[in-house]
């Protein structure tokens, strides 16, 4: 029997559960063992002031080296660009909506110095480059938390990834899904990433959950995040697609204050979404992004 290792939030768990499941059907039986992070422990803080890669990764990590998990399923967006020696990103399943989604009202609809609350530089960002008259305000916790505190009155609205309010049913309380020309995603948004340990039965058997359209679409994502030497909690977009056998990538980098955002766009064949993904990377480089990558890592 393989292990799964799991964060223990609702959204993570049901991750987990749905990989077991089609796990099952090929006729691998798991169990699941929830692990707690260094960004689960911490959330009184911003994610972008706590700093590091791998918040949300390294004791699960650990745990597949040290043998005490078989297999790991994360959020594709928390998982670094670079994997330890002796791991393996074996698969990544079909992808669930990739875009922002706001809760309590239209971006529009917002008032003049509504408080919105969203725990991501990226989206801060670009919601003060699109709405520089709201109060953007920091909101931590796992989905639950955050969709508690909106009901509350604490926020006006909140951004959150569309991926996982469908994912866990509550696809109703979106008031508004934001187009990546108006909120680039995360790289890897709304993708699940099943990492094993780089040789192994659990390798061999997780290999067969690969899309392979959305492991060209995120291999591209991560690539142009790699390249601009970003963690998951800096202000960079990505969002590939793949569509007629060609993939087609838009990227942002945007300084903190919404004041600057350096655009790019290529596309090419799937098969060599990572050079395309470096490539587009450079340009971001060349156009701008680096004084402001400078100044966010400083």
């Amino acid at each position: 029997m393989l292990v799964i290792a799991s964060r223990g939030s609702q959204l993570a768990l049901w991750q987990a559960r749905w990989v077991q499941q089609r796990l099952s059907t090929l006729g691998v039986e798991t169990r699941i063992d929830i692990i707690r992070t260094t960004g689960d422990k911490i959330t009184d803080v911003p994610l972008a002031k706590v700093g590091g890669k791998g918040l949300f990764t390294k004791e699960i990590e650990e745990a597949l080296l040290e043998g005490r998990a078989d297999l790991a399923v994360h959020s594709l967006k928390d998982l670094p660009t670079e994997l330890p020696p002796g791991l393996a990103l074996a698969a990544v399943p079909e992808r669930e909506d990739p875009r922002d989604a706001l809760v309590g009202a239209r971006l529009a609809d917002l008032p003049a110095g509504a408080r919105v609350g969203t725990s991501s530089l990226r989206r801060a960002a670009q919601l003060r480059k699109l709405r520089p008259d709201l109060e953007i305000e920091s909101v931590r916790g796992n989905l639950d938390t955050r969709l508690r505190k909106q009901e509350q009155g604490q926020y006006r609205a909140i951004v959150l990834a569309a991926a996982g309010l469908k994912r866990l049913g509550l696809e109703d309380r979106i008031a508004e899904i934001l187009p990546p020309e108006t909120m680039c995603p995360a790289v890897g948004q709304g993708a699940l990433a099943i990492e094993t340990r780089a040789e192994g039965a659990a390798l061999e058997a997780c290999r067969r959950l690969d899309h392979a359209s959305t492991r060209a679409e995120v291999t591209a994502e991560r690539a142009v995040l790699a390249s601009l030497g970003g963690g998951c909690q800096v202000p960079i977009g990505a969002r590939a697609t793949v569509a007629r056998g060609r993939l087609r990538l838009f990227a942002v980098v945007v300084s903190p204050d919404g004041g600057q955002m350096v655009r790019a766009v290529c596309d090419g064949s799937p098969e060599d979404a990572e050079s395309l993904g470096s490539q587009l990377g450079a340009r971001l480089l060349e156009s701008g992004a680096r004084p402001i990558l400078e100044a966010v890592y400083s």
